[in-house]
């Protein structure tokens, strides 16, 4: 199952950029606009994964299972690698539709802090010893509730982003171009999240074997 769902992501990757070259330009920004496309589903899978992330974690400090702790660190880390690409797409479009790299409104400031919270997160898991991963769920949980307050920034605060209701209201072929790489990137989490979990699975059976040995 893993492997065709696998070549379906790829094939969807590959047919993306053909559907968004075809969609008309945007009348303000030109072709520019057009990295919204790949910089909206990693922003919104940033958003997702850390709640899981979240979620994962607060299970794991209420029941102690393992399964829970490996689903929040792989969440964690995809957390990471997909707010990477928001936070390198996003300057891109600013640059040429704001005429600046960076601004401190709420929601850029806050995805920021949200990210480094996942940061820290995984440099705990990394180099905080025995018991790092209790201590790591607790900051796991608080980033999570950092996610509705970077969702709702942009109707609440003075900010240069669009609000939330500009989605939904997407001329038809730029929705379906959206929604098409919405689809590929969430395929392409549930493939990095199923095998990163495996991976820490593996990972637990095996040190699991090597104190059963030193026993």
């Amino acid at each position: 199952m893993f492997v065709p769902a696998l070549v379906v992501t790829a094939g969807m990757f590959v047919i993306a950029p053909i559907f968004i070259a075809l969609v008309r330009f945007e009348g303000t920004m030109g072709l520019v606009q057009k990295i919204f496309y790949f910089h909206f589903p990693p922003a919104i899978l940033m958003l997702g994964s850390a709640i899981m992330s979240g979620v994962a974690s607060a299970w794991f400090l209420a029941k102690r299972r393992p399964s829970a702790d490996h689903l929040a660190l792989a969440a964690a880390e995809l957390t990471v690698l997909f707010g990477v690409i928001t936070l390198v797409t996003g300057p891109l479009w600013a640059r040429k539709a704001w005429g600046v790299w960076w601004q401190w409104d709420a929601r850029l400031t806050m995805s920021l802090l949200l990210w480094m919270i996942f940061i820290a997160y995984l440099l705990l898991r990394k180099y905080g010893g025995p018991g790092s991963e209790i201590l790591s769920a607790g900051l796991a949980v608080f980033g999570m509730a950092n996610v509705p307050f970077i969702y709702v920034s942009v109707n609440v605060w003075r900010t240069i982003h669009p609000k939330t209701t500009v989605v939904p209201t997407l001329p038809v072929d730029m929705g379906g171009a959206l929604w098409f790489s919405v689809a590929a990137f969430v395929l392409l989490y549930l493939m990095l999240l199923t095998a990163r979990v495996r991976l820490e699975q593996q990972r637990a059976a095996v040190e699991q074997i090597y104190l059963q040995f030193e026993e």
